[in-house]
């Protein structure tokens, strides 16, 4: 694989977790939400799925967004008996998102995500050098 493919694969990887980024911080940002009546569900935590593609321009595999969709565990619920979203039993229902869950997986994106700008950078730098050999 020439310099400019790995690159471009890098790229890739690059957009799918810059992707993967936003909606985990979408996720945090509504961590807290609850139903706005007892009819009503609260936000439902959504995650990033990916695919393998092949990029016929390249000729090589790359990373995908295969979609976004939402996690299907349940809601949890809290007694508060005075909300205006209380069921008849005083129970409220919260988002099914784990600040803690979020947080690792924010962690790991951004680790996949600086790889991804490392192996860009060492394709660069060996550009640049066989630049400077062949001169």
């Amino acid at each position: 694989m020439d310099l400019e493919k790995s690159m471009m694969v890098s790229a890739a990887g690059l957009r799918a977790q810059s992707l993967r980024m936003r909606v985990i911080a979408e996720n945090m940002a509504n961590q807290d939400s609850v139903a706005a009546s007892p009819d009503e569900t609260p936000y439902r935590r959504k995650l990033v799925t990916f695919s393998d593609r092949l990029n016929n321009e390249l000729g090589v595999n790359t990373v995908g967004v295969k979609g976004v969709t939402y996690d299907k565990s349940e809601f949890g619920r809290r007694f508060e008996p005075g909300h205006p979203a209380a069921d008849p039993d005083g129970y409220i229902r919260t988002t099914n998102v784990n600040g803690l869950i979020e947080a690792m997986d924010m962690r790991q994106a951004q680790r996949t995500y600086q790889a991804n700008i490392r192996a860009i950078e060492a394709a660069k730098n060996m550009m640049l050098q066989t630049v400077e050999i062949l001169r």
